[in-house]
This record gives structure tokens, sequence and C-alpha cells, in this order.
């Protein structure tokens, strides 16, 4: 792979998006579809422009900084006093919702894959839980749909990914030892060290580099063009540091990001400016790498039966069990359905798959289940990207008194 090439195709993607972004979005036409059709067009199945290993280490650094930026916005993004006001619908999506999810979407997987180990299952099930609120941008950012709805959307999406992180590393740990007849419990010690020392080293960064940040600006000791660069230092030192005391980089990431979000308002607003450009664009790249190097590697192994999970993993597997769990809410039916709809499958989906064929060694065995990720990531890529904006609009115009009627009672 010439990786200067790769460098150079990227380069030329963003500036032909950049250019006409404005009007794409007005055929409904999103970031991700573009990078990763383009990412399609440059690889074997399209122009052969390049070729790129998954597993290559160019393609596993740049997935590891998005990864770790992803989950530090997110994190950071999240306003912990505002999630106090309006915790219960989140909560619901999060500990009713997820769980039912994880689980349905293992029972049903073990139907059309059943030569598969039960670990492998649930690890498929886990890579396609966690939501990507940037396919449905449209929903999140539309200030005419309550903010109510918004927020629960924007919040789930922010704290899935985090949340199965943990119980993902603990799969893949136990499938790397061999541990699923294993009667030692030497892997739950690696876990629990992972994410302990994650989230120690990761809060102890964020805390102190926010609080350093404050104390150094108000003194006139910074120039203020380093507040958008310092959350961006402050991810990566989390990440690197916590790999040195034998935690996960990437649970440090996220914690390091809570904390910083939420310590210093002026730090969230930066963080925020960061992640509506830079951290965009690392993730649109993703998207690129995707198209690039992920859907040729996996597309040749796309079965019927892929399709098909990958269709009820989009639709029922995701709608039935956030449904149930927002039972007893007094939301009508069109809203909880709003709700379950816009859980799309991307970012989150593709790095932590991308992050484990590399840990495993490329995807050799795991053809099947990869496939199932990139036709399930493929498709919500293109139905809630084309869907996001005529729904929101819809929803809308049916609900213009929901906010408002809530504050009332």
């Amino acid at each position: 792979m010439d990786e200067h090439i790769v460098i150079l195709i990227i380069a030329l993607v963003v500036l032909f998006y950049g250019y006409i972004s404005k009007w794409l979005a007005r055929f409904y036409i999103s970031g991700p579809m573009v990078f990763t059709l383009l990412g399609l067009l440059m690889s074997p199945y399209g122009l052969d422009v390049a070729q790129v290993k998954v597993n290559a280490d160019f393609v596993t650094t740049l997935v590891e900084i998005a990864l770790v930026l992803v989950l530090f916005s997110d994190a950071a993004l999240l306003d912990l006093k505002l999630l106090k006001q309006s915790w219960q619908l989140p909560a619901r999506l999060l500990f009713i919702g997820l769980p039912i999810t994880v689980v349905a979407g293992a029972i049903v997987a073990r139907y059309f894959f059943p030569d598969f180990p039960t670990l492998y299952l649930l690890m498929l099930a886990l890579l396609l839980t966690p939501t990507d609120a940037a396919l449905g941008k449209a929903v999140v950012s539309d200030p005419k749909v309550p903010k109510k709805i918004r927020s629960t959307i924007n919040v789930e999406s922010g704290l899935n990914d985090g949340i199965i992180f943990p119980i993902l590393i603990t799969v893949v740990a136990m499938i790397l030892s061999g541990l699923e007849k294993a009667q030692d419990n030497s892997w739950l010690m690696y876990v629990g060290e992972q994410i302990l020392f994650g989230a120690l080293v990761g809060g102890v960064v964020g805390y102190l580099g926010t609080k350093l940040q404050t104390f150094c600006f108000k003194r006139e000791g910074m120039v203020e063009t380093y507040l958008n660069l310092i959350p961006i230092a402050l991810a990566i030192l989390a990440y690197y540091l916590a790999e040195a005391f034998s935690g996960n980089g990437f649970i440090a990431a996220f914690f390091a990001g809570l904390y910083a979000g939420n310590t210093s308002e002026m730090a969230r607003g930066h963080i925020e400016d960061f992640a509506e450009s830079e951290g965009e664009l690392l993730v649109l790249i993703s998207f690129f790498i995707f198209g690039l190097a992920f859907v040729p590697t996996t597309l040749p192994y796309v079965t019927f039966d892929v399709v098909i999970y990958s269709l009820l993993s989009l639709t029922l597997l995701r709608m039935l069990p956030v449904m149930v769990s927002l039972i007893g809410t007094k939301l009508d039916l069109a809203t909880m359905a709003f709700i379950a709809w816009f859980g799309p499958r991307g970012i989150a989906s593709i790095l932590y798959v991308l992050i484990i064929a590399h840990e495993m060694g490329g995807i050799k065995g795991f053809e099947t289940l990869y496939s199932v990720v990139t036709v399930t990531v493929l498709m919500s890529i293109l139905a809630h990207g084309l869907s996001a904006q005529p729904l929101a609009n819809w929803y809308a115009k049916r609900h213009p008194d929901t906010e408002s009627s809530a504050k009332q009672d």
C-alpha cells in the first residue's frame, strides 16, 4: 500500500465534499454516504486506485486516534447536570433497552449462524449495539424536534459506546485466551485491570488537565488558540498513560472526556468546536477507510443469512427492545418508534471492528461475522442518512407542542 497515495486521495475527497456539501444536503446526501461511496470507488471494487489491508499499521493508527477522539468528545459533551434533570428516558434506553438488544441479537444470531461459538455471537451483538447520532445528525440538531427527544437520542449515542466497550474487550479477551472452556479466572483479572486503571487514569488526566487549563487561561498564561488543542492532547495523553499502567486507553479517553467536559464549561465549549470540525473530519475519514479497506475485504462473504440478519439488526432487534424499554413513559407510539428507529450503526461499530480485526490478526475465521457488521453499517448509512431530515420534519409537524406540554406537566 502506498500510504502517500491514500493520504492524497483523502485530501481530494475532503475538498470535493467540502465544496458541494451544502448542495448535497438538499438531496439528503450525508457526509458518511459520500465518503463511504468514494472509498469503495477507489478500492479494488471500483477504480482500484489503492489497496489497503484492514490490519495495516497505517489503518490501525488512524482508527485508534479516531476512536480515542470520538470517545473523548462524546463523553465530554454529556452534560451530567442536565442529565440529572431528565435522566429517565436515556436511563431506560441504556439499562433496559441496551441489554435486551445485546441478548436478543446474540440469540437470533444463533439461528442464522449455528456453527459459531456463543462468545463469537455475543461479540457480534456487541459490535452492532452502539448507535451513531452522526448518521442522523438532522434529528439531533434540528430545533423543530423537541429538545427532550433530541437529548434522549444524543445521550444514548454518547453513552452506549462507552458502556459496550468494556464488555466487548472482556469477550475479546476470553476469545483470544481460548477461555471458553478454561477453568481459571485469569481473564477476569486482566479485564478488571483494563477497566479500573483505564477509568482512574482517564479521570485524573481529564480533571487535572482541565483544571490546569482554566488556571493558566484565567491568569493570561495561555494563548486562546491553544484552548482547542489542549483537549486533543489530553485525550491522547490519557490513552497512552493508561496503556502504560495496564489500563485500557480507550476507556481512559472516555473518562478523560467525561471529567473534562463536566469540570469546565469553557472546556466543553472548545471540545464541541473541535467535534464539529476536526473531529468530524476524522469520523468522515474513518468512513472513507471503511469503504476503501473493510468493505472490499468482507463483501465476498456476504450471504443471504448475513443480509437478513443485518436487516433485523437495524429494525426489529433494535426497535422492539427500545420500545419495550419505553413502556410506561406516557410517550405515544409515534414517539417511541421515532426514538427506536434513530439508532444508526456507524462509527463505533466500524472502529470497534477494525480494532478487533487488528487484535485478532486480521479477519481470518471471522469473515461472516465481520461481513454482518459491514452490511449493517452500509444499510444504516443509506437508510438513516436518507430518512433523518424527512422524518425529523414529519415528527416535528405532529408533535409541535411536546416540549411545552412536558414543562406544563
